[in-house]
């Protein structure tokens, strides 16, 4: 994936400084200009059980990640692009053991490593989904412990580039993700917004904030019994969950996440679907006794084999069952392929996978920059030689006084707000945020309709407020905020009058 212009101005300063430092610390600076031109990388997190690696397998697109706790379930484990399939457990030592994937396609439950020695295992698909995106699965927090895991601290946040136990290959991957899924089942519980504080805490000055971190509400079937329609009692529920977590989490995202991997791993065969037909072909009394429970399912006789039923559960679980079966009843001859795309709908999958690209993918530019230059600036404060330190400092000073850099203190900024350590009126906190997140004047401005003159108008309008607001009445701290955006939005004026409007 090709670097934005932030993460080019960053590239260029590590490589203009890269080979006049000397030690650890040209090392580790090369590493950061190579992890500048990778994808995304986004961690998910949640407590056991939760269904992170089945959501893991939606998002990786194929059914590799295990969903039965086991010995790599315990395991950081990282998934990206590669031109073939490969399995590598990564080894405190540097040292790498391959493995292939078992016969199911997936991670082999015994990884033949001692797990003490693993640091993490490292798999690499030829799945179109990693392209712009690299996947990181982390040990579920149990529900007593919501404290992260040592293994997880070294391998997503930013100590790991400067771990002296670590050898540079290890120190390499094991740096820091810049964006946080967290999963969550039922409602939200006082742990699981400790949890994500404790994520926050020892993580980049960009990695974990509302910012860049999303919740994932999964398995809303179980909501409603009987595989009866969840989605009404959803959204209220949702809605509650975002109030609560809205100083973690920039949205909570309610999901099926067994369905999304059913339907995105293409599991559902045609077999299966012919057994939908057939289920959909019993009289209604008899369909609706069927689907009362699971083990009525499984267990009363209705002319589909035991197996088949078992499957079905597997794949689709009651709720899956009882709308691909009321789809046929309402359809009879609806194609294979079509049912498929209405159960990947009814997973809620796609709202997820658009949000995922507004609020990270179309920000990574923004977000990598700034893991870049806070990579930069602990590289800078742990080099053992003076010359080293200042030439880094330098560096990374000249790329913050440029006009361009702002937008850098605008997420700063935002992320002040957005998880309240500074406070402001309701209305101001949206409007900085739409400014620190989007480079399209018109959604910025809440004027989609408006010319050139109209924007320039609205922005030098903002500029003036902020600045207004900056020297009457504000605290220091919303003082320095507002002057921030101040600057933002007159920027953004010169931006929009040079006739350089870009699409968020």
């Amino acid at each position: 994936m090709a670097p934005g212009p932030l993460s080019s101005r960053v590239a260029d300063l590590c490589a203009e400084v890269g080979n006049r430092l000397g030690g650890a610390a040209q090392a580790q600076v090369i590493d950061v200009r190579r992890r500048l031109g990778e994808p995304l990388r986004v961690a998910i997190a949640g407590r056991l059980k939760s269904g992170k690696s089945t959501l893991v397998n939606a998002l990786i697109g194929r059914r590799v990640a295990p969903t039965e706790v086991g010995e790599c379930t315990r395991i950081v484990t990282q998934f990206r692009y590669g031109t073939s399939d490969r399995v590598d457990v990564v080894k405190r030592n540097g040292a790498r053991v391959s493995l292939p994937l078992d016969e199911a396609g997936m991670i082999p439950q015994r990884l033949g490593v001692a797990r003490h020695e693993v640091a993490y295992v490292d798999v690499t698909l030829t799945s179109d989904h990693l392209r712009d995106l690299t996947v990181v699965d982390t040990p579920g927090l149990s529900s007593a412990n919501t404290a992260v895991s040592d293994q997880a601290r070294r391998f997503l946040f930013t100590e790991a580039p400067i771990d002296d136990d670590l050898d540079s290959d290890s120190a390499g991957a094991l740096s820091g993700a810049e964006a946080i899924i967290y999963v969550f089942t039922q409602s939200v519980r006082e742990d699981d917004v400790q949890a994500l504080e404790a994520f926050r805490s020892v993580s980049a000055r960009l990695s974990s904030n509302p910012i860049n971190s999303l919740g994932l509400f999964n398995k809303v079937d179980k909501l409603a019994g009987g595989g009866q329609d969840p989605w009404p009692i959803v959204a209220p529920l949702a809605g509650d969950q975002s109030k609560v977590l809205r100083r973690v989490v920039s949205d909570v995202v309610p999901v099926v996440g067994l369905l999304a991997e059913t339907t995105e791993a293409g599991r559902l065969t045609a077999a299966d679907c012919e057994a939908l037909r057939q289920l959909a072909a019993l009289p209604q009394g008899e369909r609706t006794v069927l689907l009362a429970s699971v083990d009525l399912f499984t267990t009363r006789d209705c002319g589909i084999t035991r197996e088949a039923r078992e499957r079905l559960l597997r794949l689709l679980d009651l709720y899956g069952i009882s709308f691909a079966i009321a789809q046929l009843v309402d359809k009879p001859t609806l194609a294979t392929g079509e049912l498929v795309r209405m159960l990947f709908q009814a997973s809620g999958f796609p709202r997820l996978r658009q949000t995922l690209d507004h609020a990270f993918r179309w920000r990574t530019d923004a977000i990598k920059a700034g893991w870049a230059l806070s990579s930069l600036e602990k590289i800078a404060s742990h080099a053992e030689r003076p010359h080293d330190r200042e030439l880094l400092r330098d560096a990374i000073e000249r790329v913050l006084q440029q006009p361009e850099s702002h937008r850098l203190r605008l997420l700063e900024v935002a992320q002040l707000v957005t998880t309240g350590a500074v406070d402001l009126p309701d209305q101001m906190e949206g409007e900085l945020t739409r400014l620190a997140l989007s480079n399209d004047p018109g959604w910025i401005l809440n004027l989609p309709q408006a010319d050139r003159d109209q924007m320039v108008r609205a922005a030098l309008d903002a500029a003036t407020r902020w600045r207004a607001y900056a020297v009457a009445g504000a605290s220091p701290s919303q003082s320095r905020v507002a002057l921030v955006a101040h600057r933002g939005f007159y920027l953004l004026s010169q931006r929009i009058r040079g006739g350089q409007a870009h699409a968020r």
